[in-house]
């Protein structure tokens, strides 16, 4: 069994079946984005969280280590559910966290930043970056969405296959006949 294959049964009931393998062959172009679009974020947040001093230094946001590290713990978890299978959870956490990391920037984006012209290639890498997200969620969402059928309308039904005007009577009958008196 692959690594891929053990982050696959992850997020999987005991009941539902294994994914024993897994190849390119048996994925759609959206599905092999989304596969590295979920090593990306592990392989981003693994750095957001082991070297955060020094990204943070680099945006000029002193003091946001924690932060960092936070929106890291977030991109390796989204980047996990991404390769499980519930993949459309792991992409739309990831548009979402590309949100959070958007803003966060923006609010690094001032004037008086020393590291300005840092922050503005992060957030303009972060919106090419929610560009691909948001497209691979919708394209792997599509793909992998469960039919919605209409209920069944059952009120024109009695529940007695020769109906009402058939089984009118029939206790009364039974009750009275021989063989329910004894």
């Amino acid at each position: 069994m692959n690594m891929l294959s053990k982050f696959g049964n992850l997020s999987r009931w005991p009941s539902d079946p294994k994914v024993v393998k897994s190849g390119p062959r048996a994925l759609a172009p959206s599905d092999m984005v989304a596969r590295k679009l979920g090593w990306f974020s592990i392989a981003l947040g693994m750095a957001e969280l082991i070297a955060p001093a020094r990204i943070a230094r680099a945006l000029g946001m002193p003091g946001k280590e924690g932060v960092i590290r936070a929106y890291g713990a977030r991109e390796v978890s989204s980047g996990i559910l991404s390769l499980s299978a519930d993949k459309q959870s792991g992409l739309w956490s990831r548009v979402a966290g590309d949100g959070l990391d958007m803003a966060t920037l923006l609010w690094a984006f001032r004037h008086d930043n020393p590291k300005r012209d840092n922050v503005g290639l992060a957030l303009v890498l972060v919106a090419g970056v929610t560009l691909i997200d948001l497209l691979t969620a919708q394209k792997v969402s599509a793909r992998h969405a469960r039919g919605r059928r209409q209920p069944q309308d059952y009120s024109n039904r009695s529940g007695f296959p020769r109906g009402l005007e058939a089984v009118r009577g029939l206790a009364r009958k039974d009750m009275s006949s021989p063989a329910s008196q004894n």
